[in-house]
């Protein structure tokens, strides 16, 4: 077996990947990227409506910084997120998004004067200062109190990736493509890179690496109806869980995001409702403000997505063929803004729907969207059970989305993780932990594990389809582990992946020849996804507690009491039916922000002991700094800066900040 050799491999070819390789390579150190697709045609493309940066350049975001960034990420966590790493990500994003500027993302920017913009159904007129005239501007999205979500059009993720795998060529960064790791090579608590597998051939192949980090993206692909590409099927993280070493956090954590257009669940952005557009029901009647009357269609996504769920319920969608929906409706923000600022919006209507938004309303319905768990690291974003692994992006377990994400932080936190991932990785490889000891009889023992698991497939002459099971999943995953869950229907679809696992290890295939073979592919992933399926939906029956995206229908209330706690999911047992679960607390002691009330609903939630007494903590401390400036005291309250890299630490600077 051919073994390629090289200092940091990265496993994930969209922007986590690539920025994590462009730091790790500019420390000196050499980098591989692998890739299932073209790097260009990787996920992150897919990003439309912004990324969140607490700039305050446009009227909409004056006085924004990093304070109201940080406290809007952890209300919209639902109090699930760690708070030291929200202030890493809060800190670090405008330098991240400036960088992206000077790198040549075209970022809208601020043009001064008056313009016309859609609030609460009604036309208004803003007069945008001088000063900003020609700063990066931001527009608003859900869960937010200032308009941060920086944006290129509704095309922000295409921009960025396009300009980040540019950057990635420029450093002679290699992307092999379409290689797929399909195990990773470890012992002793020490990972040292992957076996992989070249789609186009059939060969396996191992990298070894010093540093190897997940970047693959989420696993939408275990629901039937996502807003995730084909190729999102999680084998990053199942890759890390097969090791029995590595653990998932939060798997039962999953978005919905409330506008996937119906009935493909194709993504269509916050952006517009961000920008003014509304959600109307089966009567043309706007429904959100009888819900959540401040916030509307722009409170959180878990918020949006489960009283738009309500209102279909109740019998107020609107029919069709292939089943109810709901209406957004973007109409009244006029062909102009529709054909500048939501152009891929339009076209995706036009192509996927034969609707024309500035003229029609657009058929939506929530769709699976974003997975908050992933590959628990600790702030470096290295795994703290397994040496040598690190995971950046959606892909790991960071955590700084808890148990929901806000639109926009996500593809600002591929970003802002590569850069503290890339730095960590070659810190890490300069260090003696990280010098590469290990012998080749390790790496065919794992290359000689992976061709027998492929040939036990190829040549175990089973009876099973293995796109009929993916199928099967899918279905259960949507029917039994959605918006709405309780503990019928999660044990029902325990069992039900349990009985697809052992049908799993029955897959026979039409055709096994050597090279490209769709339904191999198929075949080993589908077993691999079941896993991750039921760490989710496990998690989930566990996890007698309604927060964030996790919602309990038999357990409406948030449970600080107890469940303050993140989940860790590993998979000791290979041949093992369910995945062990530990738990790993939130110390209340140790927070900036105490838990509360999110804003939305009722203030129903069980409360911990530890709050009241730590907000008291806090208030002293900021009741004797009260004449420092905002850093002192928010260093007072929660240090995080000795976690950043040197060069990220300082501070950031504002429109109408003394220089």
């Amino acid at each position: 077996m051919q073994i390629i050799h090289t200092d940091v491999l990265v496993i994930g070819g969209g922007l986590a990947g690539q920025r994590a390789a462009i730091g790790a390579k500019r420390r000196g150190h050499e980098v591989i990227v692998l890739s299932l697709v073209p790097a260009k045609r990787s996920h992150s493309a897919a990003a439309q409506g912004g990324m969140q940066a607490s700039l305050g350049n446009c009227l909409g975001g004056a006085g924004d910084n990093e304070d109201i960034h940080f406290a809007d990420t952890v209300r919209g966590s639902d109090w699930g997120a760690d708070q030291e790493v929200v202030r890493m990500f809060a800190h670090t994003a405008p330098k991240a998004i400036r960088e992206l500027a000077a790198w040549g993302v075209p970022w809208n920017r601020v043009a001064k004067g008056e313009r016309e913009i859609t609030v609460d159904a009604a036309k208004k007129t803003i007069c945008e200062p001088d000063a900003a005239h020609g700063l990066i501007t931001s527009r608003n999205f859900g869960g937010t109190e200032k308009w941060r979500a920086c944006y290129v059009s509704d095309g922000t993720g295409h921009a960025m990736l396009y300009t980040m795998s540019n950057q990635a060529i420029a450093a002679n960064i290699p992307v092999h493509e379409r290689m797929e790791a399909i195990a990773l090579i470890h012992a002793d608590g020490r990972c040292h890179g992957a076996i992989v597998r070249n789609l186009m051939t059939g060969e396996l192949l191992a990298y070894v690496a010093s540093a190897t980090c997940i970047a693959t993206g989420g696993f939408g692909r275990i629901y039937r109806v996502s807003t995730n590409a084909i190729i999102n099927e999680g084998m990053g993280a199942a890759i890390a869980l097969e090791t029995g070493v590595a653990t998932l956090g939060n798997m039962e954590a999953i978005q919905f995001h409330p506008t996937g257009i119906f009935p493909a669940g194709i993504l269509v952005t916050e952006g517009c409702r961000g920008d003014g557009g509304l959600l109307l029901d089966g009567k043309q009647h706007r429904f959100m403000p009888d819900y959540e009357p401040e916030k509307k269609e722009l409170a959180s996504r878990d918020v949006v997505s489960r009283r738009m769920e309500e209102h279909i319920t109740a019998g107020q969608g609107a029919k069709s063929r292939f089943g109810e929906h709901l209406w957004l409706d973007i109409r009244l923000l006029g062909a102009d803004h529709i054909n500048n600022n939501l152009r891929e919006v339009k076209e995706i209507c036009q192509y996927f729907l034969g609707v024309d938004p500035v003229r029609e309303l657009i058929p939506v319905r929530p769709a699976q969207h974003y997975s908050m768990g992933g590959v628990r690291t600790d702030a470096s974003g290295q795994s703290p059970t397994l040496q040598g692994l690190f995971a950046a992006g959606e892909a790991a377990c960071w955590d700084m989305h808890g148990f929901n994400r806000l639109g926009g932080n996500s593809v600002a936190e591929t970003v802002v993780a590569g850069m503290i991932v890339g730095e960590a990785m070659a810190d890490y490889c300069e260090s003696e932990a990280g010098a590469l000891n290990l012998s080749s009889a390790l790496v065919d023992e794992f290359g000689r594990r992976e061709r027998q698991r492929l040939a036990d497939i190829t040549d175990g002459g089973g009876r099973e389809s293995a796109f009929e099971l993916t199928r099967l999943m899918q279905e259960t995953m949507t029917a039994q582990v959605g918006i709405f869950r309780d503990q019928g229907r999660l044990e029902q679809a325990v069992a039900t992946l349990c009985e697809l696992q052992q049908r799993s290890r029955n897959i026979g295939l039409r055709s096994n020849a050597p090279g490209a073979n769709p339904e191999l592919v198929a075949a080993y992933r589908l077993q691999r996804m079941l896993k991750l399926a039921q760490c989710v939906a496990y998690g989930a029956l566990l996890r007698t507690e309604s927060r964030g995206a996790h919602y309990r229908a038999d357990f409406p209330r948030r449970d600080d009491l107890n469940w303050m706690r993140r989940t860790l999911a590993s998979w000791p047992e290979q041949d093992a039916e369910l995945p062990v679960l530990d738990y790993e607390a939130l110390d209340i002691m140790r927070m900036e922000l105490p838990p509360g009330w999110r804003g939305y609903g009722a203030r129903d939630y069980i409360e911990h002991p530890d709050t009241s007494a730590r907000q008291q903590q806090i208030d002293t401390v900021l009741s004797e700094l009260a004449d420092a400036d905002r850093h002192a005291r928010q260093e007072a309250l929660m240090p995080f800066r000795h976690l950043l890299p040197e060069h990220l630490r300082g501070n950031n600077q504002r429109l109408g900040d003394e220089s």
